[in-house]
């Protein structure tokens, strides 16, 4: 194997954490759609712990790795159309993320000091975990992480 394939392996890889995080974000947001328990949401954010790091290696892996492979390889380059769309798609991706991270993780902490008071429920919980900011932050990421892995397969104008 040569570097470019391993190169090409850890890019996939973490696209492939990057995907998985998304999806265990979205099982805990359709798990506490509309919970007001303090204690549901605070005894999963330690599954957000394991996303979270997801995030990170898969957000960074895929940049790195994707824009080294656009200067190692000479069929493509970091210039070309496709890949720029993509680095753009990422970067707006990756800031609408955070944003619902942060909405999701102030919810969360939240829920864990009530709980740890005895608090069963909390309407900052309920809004949270419902149609909130947060939600649709992560919908838009989801839907911008997509077109990357979509920009990335078919490479337009490659």
């Amino acid at each position: 194997m040569s570097l470019n394939d391993w190169i090409l392996a850890l890019h996939l890889l973490s696209a492939f954490a990057l995907i998985g995080a998304l999806v265990i974000f979205w099982i805990m947001i359709v798990a506490l759609w509309n919970t007001d328990s303090t204690t549901r949401v605070a005894s999963l954010m330690t599954v957000s712990r394991v996303g979270t790091v997801m995030i990170a290696a898969g957000s960074i892996g895929t940049i790195v790795f994707g824009i080294w492979l656009a200067i190692s390889l000479d069929a493509f380059q970091v210039w070309d159309g496709w890949v720029i769309a993509a680095i753009v798609l990422w970067a707006i991706a990756a800031e609408v993320g955070r944003r619902a991270g942060e909405g999701y993780g102030e919810a969360g902490l939240e829920a864990g000091k009530l709980a740890e008071a005895g608090t069963p429920t909390s309407p900052l919980v309920a809004e949270t975990f419902g149609a909130s900011r947060a939600f649709w932050f992560h919908a838009a990421s989801s839907v911008l992480f997509v077109l990357v892995l979509i920009d990335m397969i078919w490479k337009p104008g490659a």
